[in-house]
């Protein structure tokens, strides 16, 4: 009769051992793939709300108003306001105005207010000082109407006249940064805008990020 061997105590004590330590490197490696993902989706997530962001910002840079008698541009070193036209047209004005709204120690938020489809001047007139209102002391019916577009430690923004970048609150022609007297020219809308946005660190995304916009029926061979 043949005696068969099977395995010792400690044969299968190894053979345990080395197969918690193969299911160990497994698992790690799966959760380094996991992280790997998320961080990946995170980034592509912030990338395109960011880019939704700025497309929005130059639509309604792009529409704004050139009807008489109102208000297309204003900028009082806290909130951009602006009078667009609406996508249809038979829906006439809306008034949008973005700030930076400083929250957290990271930083702040970079938000878009819109007031609903106006027609007549006394409805402008009402959501233009509400736009203001709703950078200053917004209500809760005010935010209501806000949208958070992405975390900012900061912004800062200068406008093209005259041939050269200026501070948008200058009457004056200069350099990035300088300063002068505030006049009636700020209130007209600018050839171009410089948007500089300041993402915050650590983030997703960070450093500094700046984009240009130039009026589309701007003519001439300014710089």
């Amino acid at each position: 009769m043949k005696a068969y061997r099977g395995f010792t105590l400690v044969e299968v004590l190894v053979a345990i051992g080395v197969m918690a330590v193969l299911a160990l490197m497994s698992w790690r490696g799966i959760d380094g793939m996991l992280r790997t993902q998320n961080q990946l989706q995170q980034r592509a997530d912030h990338t395109r709300t960011l880019q939704a962001g700025l497309a929005q910002w130059q639509t309604d840079l792009n529409r704004l108003s050139t009807a008489s008698g109102i208000t297309a541009w204003d900028w009082d070193g806290k909130v951009l306001r602006l009078t667009r036209e609406d996508a249809q047209a038979a829906n006439g004005l809306r008034v949008v105005a973005w700030t930076w709204r400083n929250g957290a120690a990271a930083g702040g938020d970079w938000l878009r207010w819109q007031s609903p489809a106006l027609t007549t001047r006394a409805a402008w007139q009402e959501a233009w000082a509400n736009a203001r209102l709703w950078s200053q002391t917004p209500t809760e019916a005010l935010r209501a109407a806000e949208v958070a577009i992405v975390p900012l430690a900061g912004w800062q923004l200068f406008v093209h006249r005259g041939g050269s970048w200026t501070n948008p609150l200058s009457s004056d022609v200069g350099t990035e940064g300088s300063s002068a007297n505030v006049s009636t020219n700020t209130a007209q809308p600018p050839d171009g805008v410089r948007l500089m946005l300041d993402l915050p660190t650590p983030s997703v995304l960070s450093g500094r990020l700046t984009l240009d916009w130039v009026r589309p029926t701007l003519t001439g061979a300014g710089s």
